[in-house]
């Protein structure tokens, strides 16, 4: 949020967030990710809804 503030995600969005503490940035299909979480709400158990780290979302 801290980038795009409160805005949609469009699907096909890309962000490189740090790697394994190499500094090394790996590209995450944020877009896709958030898409599917929605979509899979109910279904997935709490965990796995956390927001991928270093994202900023």
């Amino acid at each position: 949020m801290e980038r795009e503030g409160n805005r949609p995600v469009p699907r096909g969005a890309v962000v490189e967030v740090a790697g394994n503490g190499e500094g090394e940035l790996v590209p995450v299909r944020l877009g896709v990710w958030l898409s599917n979480t929605r979509a899979r709400r109910n279904k997935l158990h709490r965990r796995t809804t956390r927001r991928p780290a270093g994202t900023g979302h």
